[in-house]
């Protein structure tokens, strides 16, 4: 599969060692958040074999969807200025009184904003800008909802071996990687090489918006793809997909006090920001777990910080702001 090469990878590992005396375990963080300014995150992991695979195809646009203030259409909107291309976005969530983090970036970097009313399918929103770029004489691509297909998955498939490389140059071993899940695909992307390696690593991912059972569905059919797409026998079953749907809240980018809070306590305490719609909970998530007992076999744990600081709200940063 053709790659581009976007992001600043790769991306560093650094300890938290306040954090893992008080813990009892070494927590180590991956600074997903530093692939790059316009294009932080996980997102563009995915989109170097994403949109690879448009240009590949002879496409001049993209066009993807996501929430007000997603990552993943941020990105998306970055890359496709980066390469002269178009951008379409489809977006679904509360319209807004004004444009601001992550909604702001989409407009500025050149990126078309549908918005969506809440009635409004986004699949057939999506089918009908394809059929009018297509009817102007354009060849659109259409990307899913944070990448999350077997060919974004690719993304966090190679940050395995990154990973590897890592923990070779550090001469330890992680027993846990842990992420926030949103749509699956990266989620899907470490489970598939890390099975591939043959590695005893546990993939935990703490769900920011559906429940388990249709994450477990929704990464196992991305990973069914991923092995036809290599020429590879497609398992029975899938052990180990372990996704923890209890910390998600009040909802989809919607943050209680207490998680704000934490957020708050981790930045003044440990000096990085999380964001309040995916790394928060997750983060909080993983903590929360330690402290109930359920990595008391691991030695070494690595958090993916996968970025999202574009997304914070006006109202998410005065509500962050209560809690101190």
């Amino acid at each position: 599969m053709e790659r581009l090469h976007i992001a600043n990878l790769p991306t560093p590992i650094q300890k938290l060692d306040r954090l893992s005396e008080e813990l009892g375990v070494n927590i180590y963080l991956k600074r997903d958040d530093f692939t790059g300014t316009e294009v932080s995150g996980n997102k563009v992991r995915k989109l170097e074999f994403s949109v690879a695979d448009a240009l590949q195809q002879g496409c001049d646009t993209i066009i993807t969807a996501g929430g007000i203030q997603s990552n993943h259409c941020r990105a998306t909107a970055a890359v496709a200025a980066m390469l002269g291309l178009g951008c379409d976005l489809v977006i679904r969530g509360e319209i807004p009184n004004h444009f601001e983090g992550n909604l702001f970036l989409d407009q500025a970097l050149g990126a078309r904003v549908h918005l969506l009313a809440p009635d409004e399918s986004r699949e057939e929103k999506m089918d009908e800008i394809v059929e009018n770029l297509k009817a102007q004489g354009h060849k659109p691509y259409v990307i899913p909802v944070g990448a999350s297909n077997a060919v974004g998955s690719l993304g966090y498939a190679s940050a395995i071996e990154e990973i590897t490389r890592q923990e070779n140059n550090l001469g330890l071993h992680f027993d846990s990687v842990v992420i926030a899940v949103g749509s699956g695909g990266t989620y899907a992307g470490l489970w598939y090489a890390n099975q591939k390696q043959g590695a005893k690593r546990k993939i935990y991912g703490f769900a920011v918006d559906h429940n388990t059972e249709v994450f477990v569905e929704t990464i196992t059919n991305i990973m069914k793809e991923m092995y036809l797409n290599d020429g590879l026998e497609v398992p029975e079953e899938y052990h180990d997909i372990l996704i923890n749907d209890q910390y998600i809240g009040s909802g989809y980018a919607k943050s209680r006090a207490e998680e704000l809070a934490f957020i708050m306590k981790i930045a003044r305490e440990h000096g990085f920001l999380l964001d309040p719609v995916y790394t928060g909970k997750g983060f909080y998530g993983m903590v929360s777990e330690i402290q109930k007992g359920t990595f008391k076999n691991a030695k070494n744990i690595l958090f993916i910080h996968t970025g999202g600081l574009q997304g914070w709200t006006q109202e998410q940063r005065e509500n962050a702001l209560k809690t101190l």
